[in-house]
């Protein structure tokens, strides 16, 4: 699906964090961006800097969890930027607490936005793309997606909701013959606002459990998933590959282990303030810009090799198996 002319590319979660940073990605390199999200101060600063870029872009403040108003928005870009071509989910919503301090509203919330929120933006996107028979949809997963971790059980299973229903669509897109695809990057632990705004009851604040990458080899992953949409999944980061190996082989284990070290590993040694106000259902980005990056840039990666070698196993699988054939080939000579 790689092609060099322009593209509209509607991205949700773009005021702040990764989606901030995938806006700022596909206009660096001359697509159309539409930009969704709930915060007019980080909205209006990602739209600055897109048309900085050259670009024709366009902001759009909606909630991800009002299946009407996402379908006006996605109207709202055909008319001003012409059809979609590529809808990036990236909006996040979470509660850091242990499964029973968290209240059925706050949880509920979190899946609509998690998890339902990206369901609406898909159907408004595919209800577009399908007679056109192109264009294609990128979400935004997580590791999670696959384990579940504590003190993030909502979070936990809209990713594991997710999954499942990527899956489901994946097979549905493929039994239609269409070539409008599907696929999802996972993600490891990013550095992003979240952690500073993110709902807690905990009694120190919020952090991502290292290692931790910076949101602009996120960005670089879901832009190439974008032009390759043919994979099933991407995963960035080692962390994410390990744990998803571990989980496939030792479940039990990594229960065990989640259980001695989820509580420490996501919490600094600093106090939470119990008055600090969170995104759950009020935009912390409504008058302040935050950017895409949080406060762990001194210990946040700028790279990810494993995602790059993710995207090239097929030729990377054919080199190894070349460089064995010819070390065996070359051991069998010494032995004769």
């Amino acid at each position: 699906m790689t092609t060099s002319e322009p593209r509209t590319v509607v991205i949700s979660g773009a005021s702040a964090g990764v989606g901030r940073a995938a806006a700022r990605a596909f206009a660096a390199r001359g697509d159309r961006v539409a930009l969704l999200a709930r915060g007019s101060a980080g909205l209006d600063a990602a739209l600055a800097e897109a048309r900085e870029a050259g670009v024709r872009a366009m902001a759009v403040t909606v909630d991800l969890a009002d299946p009407d108003a996402v379908e006006r928005a996605a109207e709202s870009v055909e008319r001003a930027l012409g059809p979609i071509d590529v809808w990036v989910n990236a909006a996040l919503a979470s509660v850091f607490a242990p499964f029973m301090e968290i209240s059925p509203a706050d949880f509920r919330r979190v899946t609509e936005v998690s998890y339902l929120g990206y369901v609406y933006a898909t159907r408004a996107a595919l209800r577009r793309m399908l007679p056109r028979d192109r264009g294609c949809v990128v979400q935004v997963g997580s590791a999670i997606a696959y384990r579940g971790i504590p003190l993030q059980s909502a979070y936990s299973g809209a990713k594991h909701a997710l999954q499942g229903w990527h899956e489901a669509l994946r097979c549905e897109l493929l039994h239609q013959r269409t070539a409008v695809r599907c696929t999802m990057v996972q993600l490891p632990a990013v550095n992003t606002p979240q952690f500073d705004w993110v709902r807690s009851r905990l009694p120190r604040q919020a952090r991502p459990v290292a290692p931790v990458y910076q949101p602009e080899p996120i960005a670089r992953a879901i832009l190439y998933a974008a032009d390759h949409p043919g994979r099933r999944e991407y995963r960035v980061g080692a962390s994410t590959v390990a744990t998803l190996l571990a989980n496939a082989v030792a479940p039990g284990l990594l229960d065990r282990y989640l259980a001695r070290t989820g509580w420490d590993s996501q919490q600094t040694d600093r106090p939470r303030d119990l008055d600090d106000p969170d995104n759950l259902w009020t935009p912390q980005d409504a008058t302040v810009d935050h950017g895409a990056h949080g406060r762990f840039d001194p210990e946040a990666h700028a790279h990810a090799p494993q995602a790059w070698a993710d995207r090239h196993r097929v030729p990377l699988a054919a080199a190894a198996l070349l460089t064995g054939a010819v070390l065996a080939a070359g051991l069998r000579r010494r032995q004769d």
